[in-house]
C-alpha cells in the first residue's frame, strides 16, 4: 500500500484553487478530497528513488475554509487515523481569500529553523515559534491565523546537523571523509526535510496554513556565494559539485514548486519534463548542474498577489555577480524582474512586500565594514588589503546588501520609484531573517531624494509617498551568542555610526544613497512577525515564542508524548500606516 512519508503542505492558494504537496512511499495516484466537493488528482513524479505529487485543487469557494483530506490509490492518508499525535488537532483546512478589503490580509513571516529535537529531548536552542503559532490555531481553529506565512531563508541547516542526523550520517558512511557531518547528496538532504516537517504540530501546520518559501545560505552552506574566490574554492573541493546540485535539486522538489501557480507550473518544461518520465533523476540533475554553473539560467524569484498585497520574493543567493569590479546582489535580468514587478500596475495594490533573506538595512557598523571589505577585497587599497578584505568577508560573514553598494543603491531607487506618486501604496515593506534578531528600520531618502514625502516626524524626510520599513526578523528556531546580541546592540549606537564611517572613509566608501535609522529593537529570541493589512492600514505584531506552564484547553498539548506546549506573547504591536 501507498504510504504518506511527508506532507501534505499546503503551498499555493488563490480564490478557487490551491496546492498541495505530498512525498509518498512509492508510486501511485494522489488525490486531495474537499468537504463541499472541491478536489484533485496528480499521479507522482520519482527523484531519486523518491515520489512525488503536487496535487492542484479546483472548484474552491471565495473566502471559505474548507476541510480537506488526502488519499493515495482511494486509501486515505490524511489525516493520520491510527495517529495519536495527530489525535486532538483540528482537519487540515484550505482557506482561500475572499473580500480582501473587509477582512484584510495577514502575513507572517521569519527564518532560520533548526528542526525541534524529538519529543522528550531537551531543546536547545529554546521553544519553536512554529510551535507556539501552531498551538495558537489549533486551540481556536476559527480564529486567526496567517494568510501565508513565508519562510525567508534556512528551512534546513546542510552545514550544521543534529545529533541524530549525525548517527544518521554515520551509518551510510565515514565521517571522517569529507563533507563530515555536513550532508552530502540528495538523499541525505531528504532526511534533513524529514527532520524539519515530520514534527507532528510542524506537519499539521503547514498542511493548513499556506507557505511560500526561499532560500539562504544554509539550505545549502554557510556564506555560499560570498565572492568569486569563495566560488572557486568551492569548486575544486572534490565533494562540492555532488553538494550544490543535490541540494538545488531538493530546493526544486521541496520548496521551489509550491511557490508556483499552477499556471505558472503549467508552463515549466522543466516540471513537465519530469512528470513525464519514469524517473525525472537526470533531467533535474542536469538542471541543477546548469543552475550552478549559470545562475541566469533559472529563475528562482517570483510574485505573489494577495488581493491588493503583492509579494516579491527575491533570490539573493543564486543571482549573484560574483566577478571583481562588476559584483552585484542580483544580475541584470534579475534586476530587470524586480523592477518590473515593482512598478507593474502600481496602483493594483496597497502594499509592497519585498521579500529577501538577506537585509537591506543593516546596522550602521555592520553595512559600513561590508562596504569597506568590498572596496579592500576589489583591490582598491592594493593586492595586500585585497586579500585581507577577502578574508574578512568570509570570517565576519559580510555578504549582505551593503557589501553590494551598487545593488544597495539600486534597490533603493526601485523602492523609491514604486513608492512614489498619486498611484503609490501605502507601504513599501522589506521583509527579511538571516541575521538572528529582530528590529525596524526607517530610510530617508534627504532632499535630494526621489519623491515629495511629507516629513511627517517619523524621519523619513523627503523620498518616497509610501511608508518603508526595513522588518527583519529572526531566528523562529536557533540561537545567537551573547557575544553577538552585544554586538548587534553596539551596531545601533551612536559611537558604532562613527567608527563605521572611520572604515568607510578609509575605503573610499562614500555615502549610501539613503540614511536610516532604527524605529523598533533589537529583539532576541525565537520569533515571528505578523503584518495585518487591511485597506491601506498596516500593523505590525512581533510575538515570541515562550514555554507555558500549563497547556490551554484544547490544545494539542494534551495528546499522548506531547511535549511542553509553546504559546506567542506579543513583544510589540505597532500601527505602520492608517
Amino acid at each position: 500500500m501507498t504510504g504518506l512519508r511527508l506532507g501534505p503542505l499546503l503551498r499555493y492558494i488563490d480564490g478557487s484553487s490551491a496546492t498541495v504537496w505530498v512525498e509518498t512511499s512509492r508510486p501511485g495516484t494522489a488525490e486531495v478530497r474537499c468537504a463541499d466537493g472541491p478536489g484533485g488528482t496528480a499521479r507522482t513524479f520519482q527523484i531519486a528513488g523518491h515520489h512525488y505529487a503536487l496535487v492542484e485543487v479546483t472548484g474552491l469557494t471565495p473566502g471559505t475554509a474548507t476541510p480537506y483530506e488526502v488519499f493515495l490509490d482511494r486509501t486515505r492518508v490524511w489525516p493520520p487515523a491510527e495517529d495519536e499525535a495527530f489525535v486532538s488537532l483540528p482537519p487540515s483546512v484550505i482557506a482561500t481569500p475572499g473580500a480582501e478589503a473587509a477582512a484584510g490580509v495577514r502575513v507572517a513571516f521569519g527564518s532560520c529553523r533548526w528542526a525541534s529535537p524529538p519529543t522528550g529531548e531537551p531543546d536547545p536552542v529554546g521553544p519553536d515559534a512554529l510551535h507556539g503559532l501552531a498551538a495558537r490555531i489549533a486551540a481556536d481553529p476559527g480564529g486567526e491565523r496567517p494568510d501565508v506565512l513565508l519562510l525567508l531563508g534556512d528551512q534546513v541547516y546542510a552545514d550544521e546537523t543534529s545529533d541524530a542526523t549525525r548517527a544518521y550520517l554515520a551509518a551510510r558512511r565515514d565521517l571522517e571523509d569529507p563533507p563530515g557531518d555536513q550532508v552530502a547528496d540528495y538523499e541525505e538532504y531528504t532526511h534533513l526535510y524529514y527532520e524539519s516537517w515530520l514534527d507532528p504540530l510542524v506537519r499539521w501546520l503547514l498542511s493548513t496554513v499556506p507557505t511560500c518559501m526561499v532560500f539562504d545560505d544554509h539550505d545549502v552552506i554557510d556564506d555560499w556565494n560570498t565572492s568569486a574566490s569563495w566560488v572557486a574554492d568551492m569548486r575544486a573541493t572534490p565533494w562540492w559539485g555532488e553538494r550544490v546540485r543535490s541540494a538545488l535539486m531538493s530546493y526544486w522538489v521541496y520548496q521551489h514548486l509550491g511557490n508556483l501557480s499552477p499556471r505558472a507550473l503549467a508552463a515549466d518544461p522543466l516540471y513537465a519534463s519530469v512528470r513525464e518520465r519514469p524517473d525525472g533523476t537526470d533531467v533535474l540533475r542536469a538542471f541543477a548542474a546548469k543552475a550552478e554553473a549559470d545562475a541566469a539560467s533559472v529563475r528562482w524569484s517570483y510574485r505573489r498577489d494577495f488581493g491588493r498585497v503583492r509579494l516579491l520574493m527575491v533570490d539573493t543567493r543564486a543571482a549573484r555577480v560574483l566577478t571583481e569590479g562588476e559584483r552585484a546582489m542580483l544580475d541584470p535580468a534579475e534586476a530587470a524582474w524586480l523592477r518590473a514587478q515593482a512598478l507593474d500596475e502600481r496602483g493594483a495594490y496597497d502594499h509592497l512586500l519585498i521579500g529577501t533573506s538577506l537585509p537591506w538595512l543593516l546596522p550602521h557598523l555592520v553595512h559600513d565594514v561590508e562596504g569597506w571589505s568590498s572596496a579592500l577585497a576589489r583591490g582598491d587599497k592594493g593586492p595586500r588589503w585585497a586579500r585581507f578584505g577577502e578574508w574578512l568577508r568570509r570570517a565576519a560573514d559580510l555578504e549582505h546588501w551593503a557589501a553590494f553598494p551598487e545593488s544597495f543603491g539600486e534597490l533603493a531607487e526601485v523602492i523609491a520609484e514604486a513608492g512614489t506618486g498619486p498611484d503609490a501604496p501605502a507601504t513599501v515593506c522589506v521583509l527579511s531573517g538571516d541575521v538572528h534578531h529582530a528590529y525596524v528600520a526607517e530610510p530617508s531618502w534627504g532632499a535630494k531624494g526621489r519623491g515629495r514625502g511629507s516629513g511627517d516626524g517619523r524621519g523619513r524626510g523627503r523620498g518616497p509617498d509610501a511608508r518603508v520599513v526595513q522588518l527583519t526578523c529572526s531566528p523562529v528556531h536557533n540561537s545567537i551568542p551573547l557575544s553577538i546580541r552585544l554586538g548587534f546592540r553596539f551596531g545601533w549606537s551612536a559611537a558604532a555610526r562613527g567608527l563605521g564611517r572611520v572604515f568607510a572613509r578609509h575605503g573610499r566608501s562614500g555615502r549610501p544613497p539613503v540614511k536610516w535609522r532604527r524605529t523598533g529593537g533589537p529583539w532576541f529570541g525565537n520569533q515571528l512577525m505578523t503584518l495585518t493589512m487591511r485597506g491601506r492600514s498596516a500593523v505590525l505584531r512581533l510575538e515570541h515564542a515562550r514555554t507555558a506552564k500549563s497547556p490551554a484547553p484544547g490544545t494539542a498539548a494534551g495528546r499522548p508524548g506531547a511535549g511542553p506546549e509553546v504559546r506567542l506573547r506579543t513583544v510589540t504591536e505597532t500601527e505602520l500606516s492608517g
